[in-house]
């Protein structure tokens, strides 16, 4: 089921908020707990076409909110638990219990409508960066505002997409662009699934992941069969610096 909202506009001005139906990936879970921080331009994205002649259209279309919704099922079915972070206290409180943070951005996007190929497919690509980073890596600002040094980054690789759809089978101008941008929406989803293991950083990562749990396990395992000594209470303080400035999410 598709639909989408049109925006009051001029005349002369096409706008579309992209929305769409994204069902639940069919994945086994990974073992994970994973952050997700999205920047207010992924979350707020929108692109606009200014009109090249009087016969067209300048065209709005608004994407960030269908991007948080289909990214947010995508990650909800990939790993055991996300973390939304959108502020420092959240950083503070999960912390222990994060395995890494991914932070999306949208790299470019690309359009053609018929006005421009002069055939009736509407089509959009679209090319994301995905940047893992751990949690320590995250610092928060003087104003407040959440960033991380790049430089810190555990794994960094881009994903391309492509949607189409040709004109005939909507009755809108608006309705083909939506649908187009779902399709891409869905490509996308797709080449990160298959891309997210096999990105060498990544890999390196989760097996990191594994090996510290299987030490835990292991540990855990030695520690139950040895009498365990009665220890005077201790203190400990905890150790904190000032957060180094990087890139604003």
């Amino acid at each position: 089921m598709l639909c989408f909202t049109l925006l009051a506009a001029g005349c002369s001005t096409k706008q579309v908020v992209v929305e769409g139906n994204f069902p639940k990936p069919l994945l086994d879970p990974l073992p994970i707990t994973l952050g997700v921080i999205y920047p207010s331009a992924f979350a707020e994205h929108e692109f606009f076409d200014e009109a090249k002649g009087r016969a067209e259209s300048d065209w709005l279309v608004k994407t960030g909110e269908a991007q948080v919704e289909f990214w947010d099922i995508l990650f909800d079915g990939m790993f055991d638990e996300v973390v939304h972070i959108r502020d420092w206290e959240t950083v503070q409180r999960r912390a222990p219990e994060i395995d890494g943070v991914l932070i999306p951005a949208i790299g470019d996007l690309q359009y053609t409508i018929p006005t421009h190929t002069n055939v009736k497919i509407y089509e959009i690509w679209m090319r994301y960066e995905f940047r893992l980073v751990d949690i320590a890596a995250i610092h928060q600002q003087e104003d407040g505002a959440l960033s991380f040094n790049p430089d810190e980054r555990l794994a960094a690789w881009p994903i391309t997409a492509y949607g189409k759809t040709p004109t005939a089978f909507l009755q809108t101008d608006e309705e083909a662009v939506n649908l187009a941008a779902v399709v891409a929406l869905r490509d996308a989803g797709a080449h990160f699934v298959t891309s997210f293991g096999a990105t060498p950083d990544v890999a390196v990562w989760l097996d990191g992941i594994a090996r510290r749990e299987q030490d835990a396990a292991r540990s855990s395992s030695d520690q139950a069969g040895d009498p365990q000594p009665v220890v005077d209470s201790a203190e400990a303080s905890p150790t904190g610096g000032e957060p180094d400035s990087g890139e604003t999410l």
